[in-house]
């Protein structure tokens, strides 16, 4: 097990394809902060089925992933993956949110300690998303500070049924009808809405506000988590250099090295149709409304 000091724990909740690749490799790029990817599939993906890393290589070749199993776990194994898949079958789902609290939660939760502990850094990021496994590291006392990242959910229902390939595999990713992604969209959201009336730390940021003005959000963003003034050498105006990652699992932008242009993506304005956007409207209300997503479209 780790010796290292705990380290400051920022989690990214939300739906995905709401912008929280984007907003952990910009964190990423911070001094003293490691982006980890979403480590809720990382027992799945990265220690039994090999993916890659973010920075190409396989997971069991990653040396900085070799070093974070070793020093948490003694190393990677078989057996713990498919114990932790078999821990968060019971422990981490939405549904049971409202009694979270399990028998095997301490030992979840703990695996969860050590591995963040184990990066070596004074703060990392996991963009995991789920709400459910917010409220497990909640509940377990974890001192860990939550941004809850929101996105137009018209955006995130086109979004979501786009054909897109994994980089990993070329295997086409996860695709969901409109009403499927409004209903996630609506429960993920609601869930993590709840979570300051357990005593968590929330900040929420606009997907379409990181876009508009990147470098001011950061730094608003980096000051509520308590981080230390930011200065953004890798970012101009829209455009940001980006580092080599070791994020387990995402989006295909987990990557990309060097320049990308920030652009907001409003496809949806034109592609998704006027009886699926019906849909999503009346699904999502109110919240929509709540996170400024009404009228026509900023």
């Amino acid at each position: 097990m780790t010796d290292h000091a705990a380290a400051q724990v920022i989690y990214l909740g939300g739906l995905g394809r709401s912008g929280t690749t984007l907003l952990e490799r910009l964190l990423g790029e911070l001094p003293g902060v490691v982006a980890l990817g979403e480590v809720v599939h990382l027992w799945d993906r990265g220690v039994l089925a090999e993916e890659l890393c973010g920075c190409g290589s396989a997971f069991p070749s990653c040396p900085f992933w070799r070093a974070v199993g070793e020093r948490a776990f003694g190393g990677w194994t078989r057996a713990l993956a498919e114990r932790m898949l078999a821990l968060r079958s019971r422990v981490d789902r939405t549904r049971r949110i409202a009694r979270i609290s399990h028998p095997d939660l301490a030992e979840y939760a703990t695996a969860y300690r050590l591995l963040y502990d184990a990066a070596g850094a004074p703060v990392v990021v996991d963009s995991s998303k789920h709400a459910s496994l917010a409220w497990c590291l909640v509940a377990s006392g974890m001192d860990v500070r939550i941004v809850h990242v929101v996105r137009d959910p018209r955006a995130v229902a086109h979004s979501w049924s786009r054909s897109v390939r994994r980089p990993e595999d070329g295997q086409p990713m996860t695709r969901w009808s409109p009403a499927r992604t409004a209903i996630h969209w609506s429960a993920q959201n609601a869930a993590l809405e709840l979570l300051p009336g357990r005593g968590a730390r929330v900040t929420r940021v606009r997907y379409e506000d990181l876009l508009a003005a990147p470098g001011a959000t950061l730094t608003d963003l980096a000051l509520r988590l308590g981080l230390p003034e930011p200065e953004l050498p890798f970012l101009e105006g829209r455009t940001v250099w980006l580092g080599p990652s070791h994020t387990a699992s995402g989006n295909p932008m987990r990557f990309h090295v060097g320049r990308v242009e920030l652009r907001r993506d409003d496809a949806w304005r034109s592609k998704l149709p006027d009886g699926d956007r019906r849909v999503v409207n009346a699904l999502t209300w109110p919240l929509r409304a709540r996170y400024g997503y009404v009228g026509a479209p900023a």
